[in-house]
């Protein structure tokens, strides 16, 4: 169901704000240095692993060269993309613990054009023990994507849903966040925390590190509890909330099952058309970010 409305020759999207025209991305005749987006919020089933396949597929549409980092012990981003965990030899967790292992070593292709992943599995859920006496144990990940961000125009590091060491280590690697917030009230609890940490990781570890927008997903505009869910959300954050709104739909479980992006499994689909604008929301933010002044950018 629909939630545009038209006020005056002005259209207004589900946030109550009226549409940017978004212009296409333009083409690169170049690539690299990535700029870093780390997809963090510490509650668990808002859309981050939805988000970074589908948001990093529609990028790679776009003729952007993008690495995905499943940096969650569950490795649904692997499973999402058709990966079996469990059967790779090498994964993130080797990269970050043995000194002679790269991320070259551990590095996919995936079923997408333009689009690489360094998959996952449970033996990272060792990692937040085994670093806790490494020196500078926050910017392990850090080290490890650093030497191939030449290579790629953006980097979408998948983090698990809490804030402990693993999810620092995103956040100190990364130059933005963007938080996947479920239209949904409790969901709305946690944000300040979240905010909270991403606040003290730009001040102790990260100068660089922004809130890029938060995003809100599993949207049904046929309800009251799910429009003023939205309507608290950009009352709270105004700007920061991304003009793009990603609906519940059934498509995006049957395309996890089926190892694919939306916009692979099911290209003409409502979910596939909104993170396609989604990715140039995201791109023309970093244009208009990069005449304000110096900033990575796809």
């Amino acid at each position: 169901m629909s939630t545009i409305k038209r006020t005056g020759t002005r259209e207004l999207g589900p946030t109550g704000r009226p549409l940017p025209r978004l212009p296409e991305p333009r083409t690169l005749h170049r690539h690299g240095p990535a700029r870093v987006i780390a997809m963090c919020n510490q509650k668990g089933g808002v859309g981050k692993t939805t988000t970074t396949i589908n948001l990093g597929a529609s990028l790679a549409e776009y003729g952007r060269k993008v690495l995905l980092v499943d940096f969650d012990p569950q490795g649904a981003l692997s499973v999402g993309l058709g990966v079996n965990p469990m059967k790779i030899d090498k994964t993130i967790y080797n990269a970050l613990m043995e000194k002679r292992v790269s991320a070259d070593d551990v590095l996919l292709k995936t079923n997408v054009v333009g689009m690489d992943l360094l998959p996952s599995n449970i033996d990272l859920s060792a990692a937040e023990v085994q670093l806790v006496g490494e020196v500078a144990r926050e910017q392990t990940l850090k080290r490890i994507i650093d030497p191939v961000l030449d290579d790629y125009d953006i980097v979408l590091i998948d983090c698990q849903p809490s804030l402990g060491l693993l999810t620092i280590n995103a956040l100190t690697a990364a130059h933005g966040v963007i938080v996947p917030l479920e239209c949904e009230f409790f969901s709305l609890r946690g944000v300040a925390l979240l905010i909270q940490t991403i606040d003290k990781v730009k001040e102790r570890l990260n100068p660089q590190l922004e809130l890029e927008g938060i995003l809100a997903t599993m949207y049904d505009g046929r309800t009251l509890h799910g429009r003023e869910v939205l309507a608290r959300v950009v009352e709270a954050f105004g700007d920061k909330v991304f003009h793009t709104v990603i609906s519940r739909t059934v498509r995006f479980p049957d395309a996890t099952v089926a190892g694919e992006p939306i916009t692979r499994f099911d290209p003409a689909s409502t979910g596939a058309g909104s993170y396609r604008e989604l990715a140039k929301e995201v791109l023309e933010r970093w244009r208009q970010a990069e005449r304000a002044g110096p900033v990575r950018a796809g």
